[in-house]
């Protein structure tokens, strides 16, 4: 099963926009559930993030690969495509 790890902020409304399209974008496309996420807490476990070169929040990782990271002032329909973006490039790998 191929894994995302997906960082996030309990508070911050980009974050919300991310789960949100996440669970939309699995009910749209069940081959979407094949991908595991491990959703990190940015705050709750700093060891992990600080692993990883990223700004804001919510931010998508693919291995070492970057494939998101949300922008200040971004909508929801900018966050869904930008997820489904990175869902479709994990799909796409071997």
């Amino acid at each position: 099963m191929k894994k995302i790890t997906l960082f996030y902020l309990e508070d911050c409304p980009y974050c919300h926009y991310a789960k949100r399209a996440v669970s939309e974008l699995v009910e749209e496309n069940p081959a979407y559930s094949e991908i595991q996420i491990d959703w990190i807490e940015e705050s709750e476990q700093p060891e992990i993030s600080a692993q990883y070169d990223y700004y804001y929040v919510p931010t998508i990782f693919y291995g070492g690969q970057k494939l998101y990271e949300a922008h200040p002032s971004e909508n929801y329909t900018d966050c869904k495509k930008n997820v489904k973006s990175a869902l479709d490039a994990v799909l796409d790998k071997k």
